[in-house]
C-alpha cells in the first residue's frame, strides 16, 4: 500500500532552531525508487535529506541513506544525528542507542542522561599533497607555498588562524573542478582547538552550515597536531555550530544537540521500489 510519510526538518549540531545545520528525516516503511528520494531531496532543497527504513540485518535497527539536492552521499553527520533526535524525540525508540547500517558500514548514535547525542563514526585518514591549481584558484590563495594541504575524502586546507578562515574568499565556480568530494579549509581556533568552513560546490551545497562527516577527518589531524583526543571544534558558516569531538582509536565520537524546526505531512504516494518494475 503506498505511504504518505511524515518529515521532520531539525537543526543539528545546536539546540537551538536556525542555528546549526538543518537536515530532513523520513522513516519509510519500504524504499521506493531512488529517483523518488533524490527528488524528495532536491524539492526539500536542504544540504541533506536522511531517509530511515527498518534494518533486516542483525544487529542494526534501521538502515540509513541520506541525499543532497544532486547525489546520495557516503556519509553524512548531521543527518545522522538529526535522524536519531527524531527517533529519540519523536518516534519513542526504547533504547538509549540506535544502531544503523549506511554505505559507510555500522554507525551508532548514543542519547546520553543529558540529551547528549554521541555518534560513532569512521576515523578518516588523511595525507599531505601538493595543492592542484583548481583549489589554490577557488580560495583565492596564490601562492601553494601559503598553506598546508592534505587529502582525504576532502582536500583539508590548514590556515594560520581563524582570521584567515573567517574572511576567506571562495570562487565555488573553481572549486567544483576540484577532485574528490569537496574542499575543507580550517584553523586553531580563538576559544576552541579548532575551526572550519566546508565547501562542497559539486554537491550544489556550496557552503554547509555544520558538518559532522568533515570532522571524521579534521579530528584525527589535529589530535595528532595538537596531541591530545579530545578537542572542541566550530564551523565558522553564518548559522554556525559546535562539535565536541574525540579520536578513539580508529574511530571518531562526535558529540552534539539538535532541535526540531518542522513537522510536515507529505503530499506525495510513495510506491514500494518493487511495484515500479
Amino acid at each position: 500500500m503506498a505511504q504518505r510519510p511524515t518529515m521532520y526538518q531539525v537543526d543539528a549540531f545546536t539546540n537551538q532552531i536556525f542555528k546549526g545545520n538543518p537536515a530532513a528525516v523520513m522513516e519509510l516503511k519500504e524504499w521506493p525508487n531512488d529517483d523518488v528520494l533524490l527528488s524528495i531531496a532536491s524539492e526539500n532543497n536542504l544540504s541533506e535529506t536522511a531517509f530511515l527504513t527498518r534494518s533486516e540485518q542483525d544487529g542494526y535497527d534501521y538502515d540509513l541513506r541520506w541525499f543532497t539536492p544532486a547525489a546520495e552521499v557516503d556519509l553524512c553527520g548531521h543527518a545522522t544525528l538529526a535522524s536519531a533526535h527524531v527517533l529519540f524525540e519523536h518516534l519513542h525508540f526504547p533504547a538509549p542507542q540506535v544502531n544503523f547500517m549506511t554505505r559507510s558500514g555500522a554507525l551508532s548514535v548514543r542519547q546520553q542522561s543529558d540529551g547528549l547525542l554521541v555518534m560513532d563514526f569512521p576515523a578518516a585518514g588523511v595525507e599531505p599533497v601538493l595543492a592542484p591549481p583548481a583549489l589554490l584558484q577557488g580560495l583565492n590563495l596564490k601562492d601553494s607555498a601559503e598553506v598546508e594541504v592534505y587529502q582525504s575524502y576532502d582536500y583539508i586546507v590548514v590556515l594560520p588562524d581563524q582570521r584567515a578562515v573567517e574572511q576567506l574568499s571562495v570562487d565555488f565556480n573553481a572549486l567544483s573542478a576540484v577532485e574528490g568530494r569537496g574542499v575543507v579549509v580550517t584553523a586553531p581556533g580563538n576559544d576552541c582547538d579548532f575551526v572550519s568552513r566546508c565547501f562542497f560546490p559539486k554537491l550544489d551545497v556550496n557552503e554547509d552550515p555544520v558538518t559532522g562527516s568533515a570532522h571524521c577527518e579534521l579530528a584525527p589531524l589535529w589530535a595528532q597536531r595538537l596531541g591530545k583526543s579530545q578537542l572542541s571544534a566550530r564551523q565558522l558558516s553564518l548559522r554556525g555550530g559546535d562539535i565536541e569531538c574525540e579520536v578513539v582509536a580508529d574511530r571518531v565520537m562526535l558529540r552534539g544537540r539538535a532541535a526540531t524546526y518542522m513537522v510536515a505531512q507529505l503530499h506525495v504516494e510513495l510506491a514500494p521500489a518493487e511495484s515500479s518494475i
